[in-house]
């Protein structure tokens, strides 16, 4: 009978020696690091995010009319799509004046989208539209106005996409405005403003 042959085995990891082992050298070998003994009677701290004092619990004071509203570029697209007028159709919604706010990511992104939307610039581009300045550093606009929602909390998000739908959900006490039906529907209302619900 033949020698079976054994085939390669490729990627196979030399073997290597631990560094805490004993067969190298005291001051080459890897010390053992010795665990601090913590006392008892030592009070631990814990760092706790501080709440925004707008906030009674999920109720947010801060909000009232006039809304200001910061609009994401799906939400302009799904608008035109809709053949809704943006500022008409969020009074309709909210029965209060509404400010949209736009911030220099918003902008940026739609004017890469081209040509094909330019129908979309040129009503982010309305005077009624008041403009944010943005100091970080790239143009991704879910980050942004996550980040900016975060900090203050007086806006309301419009936006059909689903995933910063789910990131602003996280946060307390910021409504979010969306379409349903050809129509603006916003969830995470207080109940004294009047936001009807469907």
């Amino acid at each position: 009978m033949g020698k079976q042959k054994k085939s390669k085995k490729y990627a196979a990891m030399k073997r290597m020696i631990s560094l805490r082992d004993q067969r190298i050298k005291e001051k080459e070998r890897m010390k053992t690091k010795q665990k601090k003994e913590q006392d008892p009677s030592n009070l631990k701290e814990r760092e706790i995010p501080q709440y925004p004092s707008c906030l009674f619990f999920q109720y947010n004071t801060n909000l009232g009319p006039p809304y200001y509203i910061l609009v994401d570029t799906n939400f302009i697209n799904f608008s035109i799509k809709a053949k809704l007028d943006l500022v008409q159709s969020m009074m309709d919604c909210l029965y209060a004046k509404c400010v949209p706010c736009i911030t220099d990511c918003v902008m940026a992104e739609i004017e890469k989208l081209g040509q094909k939307y330019r129908v979309a610039l040129r009503i982010a581009k309305d005077p009624r539209f008041e403009r944010l300045p943005c100091s970080h550093k790239g143009t991704y606009a879910d980050d942004c106005l996550v980040q900016r929602v975060t900090q203050h909390k007086c806006y309301i998000v419009a936006t059909v996409d689903r995933d910063l739908k789910r990131r602003i959900r996280k946060i307390p006490g910021v409504p979010i405005m969306y379409i349903s039906n050809h129509r603006y529907n916003i969830e995470r209302m207080p109940d004294d403003y009047g936001a009807p619900r469907f």
